[in-house]
């Protein structure tokens, strides 16, 4: 039954619901394609099909019985290997963390997808430690597109994005602390959300701070809002999470973008060199959103390059991440992650403290920003997938992988809800990512205006052949 890995998440439900199939054929679906499929893109560091079937087994109890456990019972899943899952071990894409121990304890979200009784197939694969825009590791080897496997799948939530691409299960939890989400999502032709920080509780602390964010990866934006009212449930243990959502995501998106005022920034006011295939067809995108109703204006945002105060908290963050760490230890690390990790460790309290005033004024001026814009559309990438195992394109100049996600980091220092949607492929077919940005806490609007295109049919670009 492998078109089960076509079918959403959704679809799935409603499947078991009328009993056209079982979470046990599903999982067994699920299983089967990522066996076809993993050994050409490497998506997962870990599978435990055991376990698995037995998860979807008391699923299908649950439904013969007419007593789903939750929004999501039943759905094959997948999980970034940073976010901890009891059981087995989080390595974190790292030979310097060790796999014995009792791992007995789950993230927030992962607890409330168990808690709604989601089917747990895998661990999906990360750079060390989530460190960079590609996913590539010492540990576990070099993750490809799903669409030419000689192309990176973006990063960090690499693995993420491949699985859901090629069927591997319709949902997966990436984490994303400066596109981590956006960016993998957009070369593998899926969506993404970032969502406002704290909305998805996270624990334990990021070393990286409140730039990290926990968020959905999957096929449509309709089940990243199935997803969004299972995992964005209270966690006592992240004191920084908001307060209660006041409706579910998924009655939020109905409405369409009528009236909404947009504004689209093609590049950053020219500050960003956005190759033309991608430019083209984000801007055919944003035009037919103006089909749809909305106020759509070419408006760019005083988003002056923070990049020297982003890489301050980043190269911080990594170096806290990897202070206890032996010479021997560190001798494994990726050569880019030890490097970056040196700088980090001599940023002074005064130097970390500016580029936390240089974040604060950001978010002032994207605050004013949305006073007279509900949302700002940019291209999520201004480029698509280059070659894989490497961290910059080569010949690009570049040093480090925010030389190419300009259009990312940003909204993880102003902490506001992001999305990426697929909205075509350039002369390679290679996917082409449209990015929706909206006000802090105005996550529902974004996931609303992402499920307008999909339904107008402007986002979506057909899933690639399994290599």
């Amino acid at each position: 039954m492998t078109e089960l890995t076509e079918l959403t998440a959704e679809a799935l439900v409603d499947g078991y619901r009328k009993g056209g199939f079982s979470p046990v054929d599903a999982t067994q679906a699920v299983l089967r394609r990522i066996e076809e499929v993993d050994p050409a893109v490497n998506a997962f560091v870990r599978l435990d099909a055991e376990t698995a079937l037995a998860q979807a087994e008391a699923s299908a109890e649950r439904w013969r019985r007419g007593e789903p456990q939750g929004l999501v019972d039943g759905v094959p899943v997948s999980v970034k290997d940073i976010l901890l899952m009891r059981g087995g071990p989080t390595l974190r894409g790292s030979r310097t963390v060790r796999a014995e121990g009792a791992w007995a304890e789950d993230a927030p979200s992962v607890a409330r997808l168990r808690e709604h009784g989601a089917v747990f197939v895998g661990r999906t694969t990360t750079p060390e430690f989530g460190w960079k825009g590609v996913t590539d590791s010492p540990l576990s080897g070099v993750t490809r597109n799903p669409y030419d496997v000689s192309r990176t799948s973006g990063g960090s939530s690499g693995g993420s994005a491949a699985a859901v691409a090629l069927g591997a299960g319709p949902l997966s939890l990436g984490t994303d602390g400066g596109g981590s989400v956006r960016i993998p999502a957009a070369f593998c032709g899926i969506f993404g959300l970032k969502p406002t920080y704290g909305r998805v509780p996270l624990y334990p602390a990021s070393a990286f701070g409140t730039l990290a964010h926990v968020g959905p990866m999957t096929r449509d934006a309709a089940d990243a809002a199935l997803m969004m009212d299972v995992i964005t449930g209270a966690d006592w243990r992240d004191w920084s999470q908001l307060g209660p959502v006041g409706s579910g995501f998924r009655d939020g998106l109905r409405g369409g973008v009528r009236g909404l005022r947009v504004a689209f920034s093609p590049s950053f006011g020219g500050q960003v060199a956005v190759r033309p295939a991608v430019a083209a067809a984000v801007r055919k995108a944003v035009e037919g959103l103006a089909g749809l109703g909305a106020y759509v204006e070419e408006a760019d945002p005083d988003v002056t390059d923070p990049v020297e105060a982003f890489h301050t908290l980043w190269f911080s963050g990594a170096a806290r991440v990897t202070q206890n760490l032996s010479p021997a230890q560190r001798a494994l690390l990726d050569p880019g992650l030890r490097e970056i990790c040196a700088q980090g460790s001599g940023v002074s309290a005064l130097t970390y403290l500016a580029a936390v005033d240089v974040r604060a004024e950001l978010g002032r001026r994207m605050g004013r920003f949305h006073s007279s814009y509900d949302l700002l559309v940019t291209p999520t990438l201004p480029l698509t997938a280059f070659e894989a195992g490497v961290e910059v394109p080569k010949g690009s100049g570049l040093r480090r992988w925010t030389g190419w996600t300009p259009f990312t980091y940003p909204f993880n220092l102003t902490q506001q809800p992001a999305a990426t949607v697929p909205v075509g492929a350039d002369a390679d077919g290679l996917p082409v990512g449209l990015q929706i940005v909206g006000a802090r806490h105005a996550d529902a609007l974004v996931l609303r205006a992402a499920h307008t295109l999909y339904e107008a049919g402007i986002a979506g670009i057909p899933a690639p052949t399994p290599a």
